[in-house]
């Protein structure tokens, strides 16, 4: 993927936009041709990733095809909080699936755009991560399996937050949720259970894959267009913060989807048939710590005494997404590694 290195000035911000820039090198929500595909009245929580994600991706997609895109939408926050009926807050055609379906009712469009001779008209489906690796995981990797023309997008806030935020296995291990409570001798969620999907995707060796999250919109918006050129099932997995569910403050979403990424709790990769062709640095790699203090689902690791042995735990699994997917440079990790002068003998 080829990206243009933009020199911000507005140090301190979190400015996204930022509208300083030529036309020609703003983001697509700094342009002033943008869509809003998902328009202001939805009903979603202040500060929800999910809602930020959906945007940022559906109005690049909107842009990436000449505005000629179709929509299918799993049940959950993101179907529930944009169309309360009688309203919808969807400015593109758009379609409700079931839970597990939407990559199949995503296949039949498709395939009904490609009888019609409508080659124009591209497709995208998209779902939490309940509907994506629950749920619906039987319909995806058939859609993966036959490359199918379809971009998949999967906000994944690791849980199922519009029902009462129980767990799915995307929840992460020590993670409270309604149905792993901090209780016993290992509260929050098991370790060792779960499924990667993005690793999954790789192995059915579809086009495309790749993992993005809402503190980075240049990059988002770039696999976004990359997906868009390709023909066949792609696959991209969005890391959205959800503050009602993770118990976060609602102004802090886009510095928590930073910390996952410096922490290396979420590696942000992208990836061609079963093959990693790039992958998002570490600007300053940060303990778990930081990641983990701000969340009340993970309270219980630090209160009445720390536990140690979990957060040694997360801390592991982090150090593996940084070897596994190369996001510390060599010199850099060395220099982390190597002891410190102090002077004396």
């Amino acid at each position: 993927m080829t990206a243009t290195t933009i020199k911000f000035y507005q140090t301190g911000t979190h400015t996204v936009g930022n509208r300083l820039l030529d036309p020609e090198h703003r983001s697509v929500q700094a342009d002033m041709r943008r869509t809003n595909s998902l328009n202001s009245g939805h009903r979603a929580c202040q500060g929800c990733g999910e809602a930020l994600g959906a945007r940022y991706a559906i109005d690049a997609a909107m842009q990436a095809t000449d505005n000629q895109l179709i929509a299918a939408n799993a049940t959950g926050c993101l179907e529930v909080f944009s169309t309360p009926y009688p309203e919808t807050s969807w400015q593109i055609p758009w379609i409700h699936s079931l839970f597990g379906n939407t990559a199949a009712v995503a296949t039949g469009i498709a395939a009904a755009m490609r009888v019609k001779g409508r080659s124009d008209v591209r497709v995208v489906a998209q779902g939490g991560d309940g509907g994506t690796t629950d749920i619906g995981f039987g319909c995806l990797s058939g859609m993966f399996e036959r490359n199918d023309d379809v971009l998949y997008i999967c906000y994944d806030n690791e849980a199922y937050m519009n029902t009462g935020v129980q767990r799915s296995s995307a929840t992460p291990g020590a993670a409270r949720t309604a149905t792993t409570p901090a209780v016993g001798d290992a509260p929050g969620n098991v370790f060792g259970q779960g499924k990667n999907l993005p690793l999954i995707a790789m192995a059915h060796e579809i086009p495309y894959v790749a993992t993005a999250i809402v503190s980075e919109l240049r990059d988002l918006e770039a696999k976004v267009k990359r997906a868009m050129e390709i023909r066949g099932a792609r696959y991209i997995h969005v890391f959205v913060p959800c503050p009602l569910g993770w118990g976060t403050n609602a102004w802090d979403t886009i510095q928590i989807a930073r910390l996952a990424k410096e922490t290396g709790v979420f590696p942000v990769f992208e990836a061609e048939r079963d093959r990693i062709v790039s992958v998002s640095k570490i600007r300053k790699q940060l303990p778990v710590e930081a990641y983990l203090r701000p969340q009340r689902r993970f309270a219980h690791l630090f209160s009445p005494k720390p536990n140690t042995e979990a957060i040694a735990h997360i801390q592991a699994l982090a150090d593996r997404n940084i070897r596994r997917f190369g996001l510390v440079d060599p010199a850099v990790e060395a220099a982390i590694a190597a002891p410190v002068a102090t002077g004396n003998p």
